[in-house]
């Protein structure tokens, strides 16, 4: 059963374009990679330089520990490092870096 997570993240306001061109772009490889780990659906919305991401997913938190171990996203997340400002996932911590859902209908 999948489970949504949602992410605020910003983008450099000098790299937006970049940002959306690498996205258009991102390599088969991660999207089947994301894919494997558990995901069903990532989306991608942006207001200016504030990103937001809305996943759904089995398990976030593993999803995450197997994508860090692979070259092809260790390479994009690299990549997107260059372009962010604020950058999602879980803190060396282990800490969420999810938001809360406040209300639903």
């Amino acid at each position: 059963m999948s489970t949504r997570v949602a992410l605020h993240t910003k983008v450099r306001a000098n790299r937006i374009q970049e940002y959306e061109a690498a996205h258009r772009e991102v390599p088969a490889e991660l999207r089947e990679a994301i894919r494997a780990a558990g995901a069903t659906s990532w989306t991608i919305w942006r207001s200016g330089t504030d990103l937001f991401h809305l996943i759904e997913v089995e398990d976030y938190p593993k999803m995450i520990a197997e994508l860090n171990e692979l070259p092809v996203n260790i390479a994009w997340q690299a990549r997107m490092a260059e372009l962010l400002d604020v950058v999602h996932d879980y803190s060396s911590e282990g800490a969420d870096a999810s938001l809360p859902v406040v209300w639903e209908l």
